[in-house]
């Protein structure tokens, strides 16, 4: 019994060691990131940009279209998906609405033309959907949907990827998730952002029991640590909005997760 709690104790210094190395690696430089933070929403909002989100009905969609809705930054807002949302409230009767048929892409080409920024939050589970069903929202979707973009006109697509994603990776979810990051950024985009959040904190309305306990768990160290294993939802959409405004001397960004608290905690630092 002494050995197991030797060896116990030993695991849990080992993890908050690599718990405080996460949390205090290097701090990414966003030189973007000035003082004139305001200065530059309100030029944004000048160049009457619109812009399309797709998955608006899940966790970060639905928090994403209320963010850029409250900061009014796009002149005209398309949200697509395969259902209208059931919006009453009078902030969102300016939205448009396309209803589209996923497996028939193509049949909906018009209602990605004319934007100049696409937001892209689809995304299911393999408990939820299948393997197969996994694979045709996460990949097949979401790159039809780019294609589309593209296509349409679109200059600055955002997707929102996830911490780890690697077409190598021998695990399914990360192996469909990257090879989706590189084959949206073979279209070559003028600007295309990915964003790797790590796990999502959020109260989602959909019951994902492994992911309420993984939220359960992660609580307490997300206090301690808190860009190291997780990230608000709200964090994360407003490190989206943020990104957006701010120019970038880069064609392809990929901003990890601490890359995605300190984007989406600006407003909090700025001057």
């Amino acid at each position: 019994m002494p050995g197991l709690w030797w060896f116990s104790l030993s695991v849990l210094v080992v993890f908050v060691a690599v718990l405080y190395q996460l949390e205090n690696s290097p701090s990414v430089e966003l030189p973007r990131m000035a003082n004139d933070f305001n200065t530059k929403e309100e030029d944004y909002k000048k160049l009457n940009k619109s812009c399309f989100i797709l998955g608006a009905t899940g966790e970060t969609g639905q928090e994403l279209l209320k963010e850029i809705i409250n900061r009014q930054l796009f002149s005209k807002i398309t949200v697509i998906g395969r259902r209208k949302l059931p919006v009453e409230d009078e902030a969102y009767k300016d939205v448009a609405q396309e209803v589209v048929d996923f497996d028939k892409l193509d049949d909906s080409a018009a209602a990605f033309q004319g934007h100049d920024v696409g937001f892209c939050c689809l995304g299911t589970t393999k408990a939820k959907s299948g393997e197969a069903g996994f694979i045709r929202v996460d990949h097949d979707y979401v790159l039809k949907s780019a294609q589309l973009a593209k296509a349409g006109g679109c200059k600055h697509f955002n997707l929102e990827s996830s911490k780890g994603a690697d077409k190598g990776s021998s695990f399914l979810y990360l192996k469909v998730k990257g090879e989706v990051e590189a084959e949206v950024g073979e279209l070559d985009f003028e600007r295309y952002t990915i964003f790797r959040p790590a796990v999502l904190l959020c109260d989602r309305k959909e019951s994902r029991p492994t992911e309420w306990m993984t939220r359960k768990v992660l609580a307490p160290i997300a206090y301690m640590f808190p860009t190291a294993l997780s990230v608000p939802v709200k964090v994360l959409v407003k490190a989206m909005v943020n990104n957006a405004v701010l120019q970038s001397d880069q064609k392809a960004e990929l901003l990890e997760n601490k890359a995605i608290h300190m984007l989406g905690n600006l407003e909090k630092t700025k001057g």
